[in-house]
């Protein structure tokens, strides 16, 4: 017992895995809320796009001395802004018009980066780089995932119709495409804050592996959230600590273990399914 304790203390003895969990921890909430939207939404592919398509805006905001996130959020914004022009005023689909987007920008990423002489700080916008948040960082991330949350409560119910019902929306007196808008914007600046925990290549399941998980186990649309939530926070708590004893990047321990409570609970599902048409049919 007292060895499982120490297993948990001793990372949090040292600052900055403090530091590294509670951004973790901050970012895992704000993701699993956002989530339960994108899986609902079926936007999948666009929490994939835009999460590609801020490499740019992150290089060119490191050339001209600008924020990061700044640069992230914009480049995040204008991938947006593509998708439904070119959606909107072609006949391309939308799942190919994104794939022609975000590979298109992370391409044009990819040569600036290279191209682009930088430090190591750089180098950690791909996969991350939680044990380097400092606190101006936090503050920063913590300021972001606030307002971000705060807007998903406070307009819970409009987002939640238009996943649903876009024209039902309209006939409420909504304006669909404000709330697609809206709703892409909240995805770019998750995206800003969750690309210094797992890096710009493995957000996008931080942004659907909680929302997916929770879909499996309830068709309530309350409790989809409280479980996604639930399964994102222990996720980044458990990954964070270990990592720390695997000596591993943090990102990739969340995404796995993510990917391992999906995995439960789908055969979980599964198993309930199959205990249930086993009832009825014995009834």
């Amino acid at each position: 017992m007292e060895t499982l304790m120490n297993w948990f203390i001793e990372p949090l003895s040292y600052p900055f895995m403090q530091m590294a969990l509670a951004t973790a921890i901050v970012v895992a909430i704000v993701c699993a809320v956002l989530s339960c939207y994108l899986v609902l939404k079926g936007w999948s592919l666009m929490g994939d796009a835009i999460s590609h398509a801020v490499l740019p805006g992150i290089v060119i905001a490191y050339v001209c001395g600008l924020p990061l996130m700044l640069g992230a959020f914009l480049s995040g914004l204008c991938c947006s802004l593509a998708i439904g022009y070119l959606k909107e005023n072609s006949r391309i689909k939308e799942d190919t018009v994104m794939g022609i987007v975000f590979s298109g920008m992370f391409a044009f990423g990819l040569v600036l980066f290279v191209k682009v002489e930088s430090d190591q700080h750089l180098t950690h916008v791909l996969f991350g780089n939680l044990l380097g948040v400092g606190v101006e960082n936090f503050l920063q991330i913590l300021v972001v995932s606030a307002v971000i949350f705060f807007t998903m409560l406070l307009k819970r119910r409009d987002f939640l119709l238009f996943c649903f019902d876009p024209s039902h929306a309209r006939v409420a007196g909504l304006s669909p495409r404000i709330l697609h808008y809206g709703l892409l914007t909240l995805l770019a600046l998750t995206i800003v804050a969750a690309m210094q925990v797992v890096g710009v290549i493995l957000v996008v399941a931080m942004l659907i592996s909680p929302g997916i998980t929770a879909f499996m186990l309830t068709k309530k649309f309350d409790y989809m959230i409280a479980i996604a939530m639930l399964s994102s926070v222990l996720s980044s708590f458990l990954g964070t600590l270990i990592s720390f004893h695997l000596n591993a990047d943090i990102g990739p321990c969340i995404i796995l273990l993510q990917a391992v409570i999906f995995m439960l609970a789908l055969i979980y599902s599964k198993f309930t399914m199959q205990s249930i048409k086993e009832i009825k049919s014995a009834v």
